[in-house]
């Protein structure tokens, strides 16, 4: 199983709640970060291909692995927190410097705690 598909310590949820768990308190809004850079191999060859139309793989990669680091940091926050888990995750990004192929990413959401 490669890291992009492996399974998270702590249950994360793109809505207000945890299926079949209760929400016993809140312990704050958590957040990861990871500013990413394509690199200088990976940018050239993606400002090559994007004079044409299409995806760019070349930054789609890089995309994905940043969003996925994003998560894990905003899990560890919110275990830091005494979190059990994550509601509400979202992302937002910025370009950090489009000459350089740099992106900011970020994962934020609440940390809250089950019940048992």
């Amino acid at each position: 199983m490669d890291t992009l598909s492996a399974p998270l310590p702590i249950p994360v949820s793109t809505t207000f709640d945890i299926p079949g768990r209760t929400i016993s308190g809140y312990a704050g809004a958590a957040f990861g970060l990871i500013a990413r850079s394509t690199g200088f191999s990976k940018g050239f060859k993606g400002s090559i291909k994007a004079f044409r139309a299409g995806e760019v793989t070349e930054f789609t990669g890089t995309l994905e692995e940043a969003r996925r680091t994003a998560i894990e940091r905003l899990v560890e926050h919110a275990q830091e927190m005494g979190g059990h888990a994550v509601v509400g995750l979202r992302f937002d990004s910025t370009d950090m410097g489009e000459q350089q192929g740099m992106a900011e990413i970020v994962a934020y959401g609440t940390a809250v705690t089950l019940a048992d």
